[in-house]
């Protein structure tokens, strides 16, 4: 009987051995983690967007300091959505500069770091293997990917991520609403001559924080989506050689595009500086048709902290209401802008956003 007791309290006594899983992650490891994963933490640019896009924000515990900076002219949506995120623990630094012994002090701890490598420059601090040996946590590496030629790389992360915070049918929506819409904006201006498609340029484009209107996007997925002619895009024969972002005042006069668009990120310069006030003073954009006839537009940002996919959709349906009224007359992009935030990080912030840049958003931009 003693021998039967003794058992029994070494049963219930003894620390059971918690299940796991295996997954394989977006660098191909084998990672094991807990059968029932309830709290984790996002590292990189862009890790947090996707969770909350999951749906599954709620189960973070800590973030890295970008979350906790009051900025003005902030444009993350997801963010915006979610104000809960600035009173959490920091775990580490943004983009990926994450502090182990902050990570192992959490309370309550995290059982999963989710963590983004290879987004541009390759893995920002530590590697997931270093960074899972010291702080004993399993580390599963993502890809952010993109929507255009690394749209795999991002479904296949979204995916990977669903599977850690149980999530799979969230992540088949989003994939499924991304291609919804993808193939909605290319089917309202598939069949559209070339001769009738007007030229565009997008100035303004942020890359680690604001630059003037030298600075674009060649492969601007909006222009993509709707089949605009980007004079700076190096599939257009007019674009020339180009081998970076800025371009030379004297190519976008030589180019003279029928429209312009700034994305307002450049507003955080001030007054004194930035692609606006470029466009204001600077005596080459002045001899710019769309200048002189008011055909100049703001867009919302959508390269801060990493791709904000919402603000891509967004901007492309409000570019195709401009280019191709006829096409987009269902189309109102104030509104069309709200369902797809609602949609993707559970919030209407098209208003809110649209405030902290002037109200400049979806307007043409008074150069007077």
């Amino acid at each position: 009987m003693r021998f039967f007791l003794l058992f029994l309290t070494a049963l219930f006594v003894w620390p059971q051995t918690a299940a796991t899983r295996e997954i394989t992650d977006a660098l191909g490891r084998k990672v094991e983690i807990p059968d029932k994963v309830e709290r984790v933490i996002c590292s990189g640019s862009g890790c947090l967007r996707l969770l909350t896009y999951l749906q599954a924000q709620d189960m973070v515990v800590a973030v890295d300091d970008i979350e906790s900076r009051r900025r003005q002219f902030d444009a993350r949506p997801y963010a915006m959505a979610n104000p809960q995120f600035k009173s959490l623990p920091v775990f580490g630094e943004f983009r990926g500069k994450d502090n182990p012994e902050l990570i192992m002090t959490l309370d309550p701890g995290t059982q999963v770091i989710l963590k983004l490598v290879g987004t541009g420059k390759g893995t920002v601090g530590m590697e997931p293997g270093e960074l899972q040996g010291k702080t004993g946590i399993p580390v599963v590496a993502l890809k952010y990917g993109n929507l255009g030629k690394m749209k795999e790389e991002l479904y296949g992360s979204l995916r990977i991520m669903a599977d850690v915070v149980g999530k799979q049918q969230r992540a088949i929506a989003i994939c499924r609403f991304f291609d919804d819409h993808i193939a909605d904006l290319k089917k309202r201006t598939a069949d559209i001559p070339e001769a009738r498609r007007p030229s565009v340029y997008l100035g303004g484009v942020a890359y680690a924080g604001p630059h003037g209107f030298q600075s674009t996007e060649p492969t601007y997925p909006p222009f993509r989506f709707v089949n605009a002619r980007n004079l700076a895009d190096h599939t257009n024969p007019k674009a020339g050689e180009i081998t970076s972002t800025d371009i030379a005042k004297e190519k976008l006069v030589e180019w003279n595009p029928d429209y312009l668009f700034l994305d307002l990120s450049t507003l955080q310069f001030g007054d004194q500086a930035g692609g606006l006030y470029e466009l204001k003073t600077d005596p080459a954009c002045q001899t710019l048709t769309a200048v002189k006839t008011g055909k100049v537009y703001g867009v919302l940002p959508y390269n801060l902290y990493n791709q904000n996919f919402e603000s891509i959709f967004a901007d492309a349906y409000f570019i195709g209401t401009l280019l191709y009224p006829e096409r987009f007359a269902d189309i109102d992009p104030a509104a069309k802008a709200d369902e797809i935030f609602t949609f993707l990080v559970g919030r209407p912030v098209f208003a809110e956003m649209n405030a902290r840049f002037q109200g400049l958003a979806f307007r043409p931009v008074p150069l007077k």
